[in-house]
């Protein structure tokens, strides 16, 4: 019989700055499973915009060179066409052909980010966002590292500026990363594991919310150029596969 309700022990610490949640969130993943090292280390290495942030690619690269497995559901469109997902389409190629048609820079770093995560073993994966994929994944003792809108996802005015001021008129929709780490079916509800703070849910780094809200929020994330869902764990056997395990179960990958 399938469980009612799930919580899987992911611990997040506070972001130190308004730039760093992706960093943050991947460091708690890690923790999850029994992989701790000092979030300074894990923010350091993280490839960054120039703008500031990073998109999840970059994060599921710093995974996949520390010797983890990483798919990553997309649901960009705007780098992503959807043709490119039938059988016998080479995503790289199309990546780079498009790459030479479109000039525009941040589409160029998250090409640049996914050739690289292609290249490193990285999965990728089209498929319907539901209810079911996630807690598909959550069952199977999985957290979701996703990009999202926090705009969308915490019911606030847009921001403005270099320091993201609140502004209703002249702001612009904000990107977010947290971690998705359990469910309430009976609630239709999905727990967050979220680094930043204080937000609109309370003084937690975990709250409870409805599952529909996030979901919209990952989809609205491709306003800031991610909008998908992270799934990182430890290699199925072979060399390594200890190194990463859960302290308390063993669990199936994606």
């Amino acid at each position: 019989m399938l469980p009612v309700k799930l919580h899987l022990p992911v611990r997040m610490l506070p972001q130190p700055d308004e730039t760093t949640c992706g960093p943050t969130c991947l460091h708690a993943v890690y923790r999850y499973w029994g992989a701790d090292e000092p979030l300074t280390e894990v923010i350091a290495r993280t490839r960054k915009l120039e703008q500031g942030g990073t998109f999840a690619v970059f994060l599921a690269c710093d995974a996949l060179r520390r010797g983890f497995e990483a798919t990553i559901y997309t649901y960009n469109l705007t780098v992503f066409d959807p043709t490119w997902f039938r059988p016998g389409v080479d995503i790289a190629e199309r990546l780079g052909l498009q790459r030479q048609a479109k000039s525009e820079r941040r589409l160029g770093h998250a090409t640049e980010g996914y050739l690289e995560f292609l290249a490193l073993g990285g999965r990728l994966r089209f498929t319907d966002l539901s209810r079911t994929l996630i807690r598909g994944l959550l069952r199977r003792g999985l957290p979701i590292l996703t990009g999202l809108s926090s705009t969308f996802l915490y019911r606030t005015a847009r921001e403005y500026g270099p320091d993201d001021h609140p502004d209703d008129v002249r702001g612009t929709p904000g990107g977010h990363f947290v971690v998705m780490a359990g469910y309430d079916r009976k609630a239709r509800g999905v727990l967050v594991a979220d680094p930043y703070g204080p937000h609109p849910y309370g003084p937690s780094h975990e709250y409870w919310i409805k599952i529909d809200r996030v979901i919209g929020a990952v989809l609205l994330g491709i306003v800031t150029h991610d909008a998908n869902l992270l799934v990182i764990h430890p290699p199925r056997g072979g060399t390594g596969s200890e190194r990463h395990e859960h302290p308390h179960r063993r669990q199936q990958p994606a």
